[in-house]
């Protein structure tokens, strides 16, 4: 029984109010304010009261909390990710709004919107890496993908082969073919490459189209289409270990991004051409318009890949005692800041940039500072050891009389 239960039913079985206080413990202020909220309201008054406020003053304004919803069930029927850093991403840039990833998450909630998920496997437990530039490493696979006849019938199988940029999450070239073979990896892996620059390295798993490495005796120390090809280009070849597919992560959930979006087109493809044309406009929507989680600032993959230094073919270990990037943000003042040559040096880039988060590529004492959200090369200079502050290029202001 709880105490306000024990105190209204003592009290009216006739005994005092203060005999009932010190029983209990408790005020006969108290046992009289219990007393009449239970004339008035009957055994409401067993239980406790909520403390929540009537009126919350920080509470999301209900257009916002529309909007996110809207945003949400947009994202959700164009098959594009549609989680709470997705939606902060296009209040932020879209809407000019900003809400925290723990607000979008009650908000959707509250609507009913997230549905509970069973334990995973905790992220620290994870190996991640990364490569450091665009075209330092590649990564490959191939994955299936069903066509639909015009009466609403399963068709036929169709294959899917993509090539990947691991560093920027760019996505280099998708193509739908009836079968996968040597040859077309070979195919795809040179129209990448002319297209974008060729890579330092590949990654890929291991498939007989793309290694023998693993194949039997009759076919062990010969090479495929694509090692010949990476074997003439001095381009670094890795396979990740068989039945091991966490190691080309980045392609293998390229495929569950790309199958969503494919699942929620409303004119699913019936040909092969149907195919390949929604593959176009996937990568499209993929590398310059969605913004991608795993990326600084959640930089679209374009931006990530088309605004760096390019790694080439034997220069993905290039001496990285003198080639470095480093992630700061510019101060109020308009400045950042980089120790060089033991000191600290002081880059002016001025004051319309203050708070913005920027990445700078040095290479010895040349640097290049980009915004790390956009890719826009805000400054490109080399440093002067002679001074600590390096002055921006801009003419000083007329002196006051």
């Amino acid at each position: 029984m709880s105490k306000r239960r024990l105190v209204i039913t003592a009290v009216l079985s006739g005994q005092s109010q203060s005999e009932v206080a010190r029983r209990y413990g408790v005020s006969q202020g108290w046992i009289s304010k219990l007393m009449a909220r239970y004339r008035t309201e009957g055994e409401a008054a067993f239980q406790a009261r909520s403390r929540r406020p009537k009126t919350n003053p920080n509470a999301t304004a209900p257009p916002t909390v529309d909007l996110v919803l809207d945003i949400r069930r947009r994202l959700s029927r164009a098959g594009l990710d549609a989680g709470a850093e997705t939606i902060a991403w296009h209040l932020e840039h879209t809407h000019s709004t900003t809400l925290s990833r723990p607000t979008i998450n009650r908000i959707l909630s509250r609507a009913g919107l997230v549905k509970p998920e069973p334990a995973k496997r905790p992220k620290s437990s994870y190996i991640r890496f990364q490569a450091d530039q665009p075209n330092e490493c590649w990564q490959s696979d191939f994955t299936h993908y069903r066509l639909t006849r015009p009466d609403g019938r399963a068709g036929t199988d169709m294959e899917i082969i993509a090539w990947l940029d691991d560093h920027s999450r760019y996505l280099l070239r998708a193509s739908a073919h009836q079968r996968i073979t040597a040859k077309i990896v070979h195919a795809t892996f040179c129209q990448a490459g002319d297209l974008h620059g060729y890579p330092a390295g590949t990654l890929t798993d291991n498939g007989m189209v793309y290694t023998v490495r693993l194949a039997g005796a009759k076919n062990r120390g010969g090479r495929t289409a694509l090692e010949a090809e990476l074997h003439r280009r001095g381009i670094t070849q890795k396979n990740g270990k068989p039945n091991h597919p966490t190691t080309q992560g980045k392609i293998e959930r390229l495929w569950q991004t790309m199958k969503k979006w494919l699942r929620a087109q409303p004119d699913q493809p019936a040909t092969l051409t149907e195919l390949q044309t929604l593959l176009d406009a996937f990568t499209d929507q993929y590398n310059n318009h969605r913004p991608h989680r795993s990326l600084p600032h959640r930089a679209t993959p374009a931006t990530a890949y088309n605004n760096r230094i390019k790694a080439t073919p034997g220069t993905a270990l290039a001496t990285p005692s003198h080639d470095r990037v480093r992630t700061d943000r510019i101060d109020a003042s308009g400045v950042v800041t980089l120790r060089v040559a033991g000191k600290l040096r002081h880059i002016g880039i001025g004051r319309a940039h203050a708070r913005t988060h920027v990445k700078l590529l040095i290479h010895d004492l040349d640097v290049t500072v980009i915004n790390a959200s956009t890719g826009e090369i805000l400054r490109e200079l080399t440093i002067d050891l002679t001074r600590d502050y390096q002055p921006t290029s801009k003419p000083p202001s007329p002196t006051k009389n």
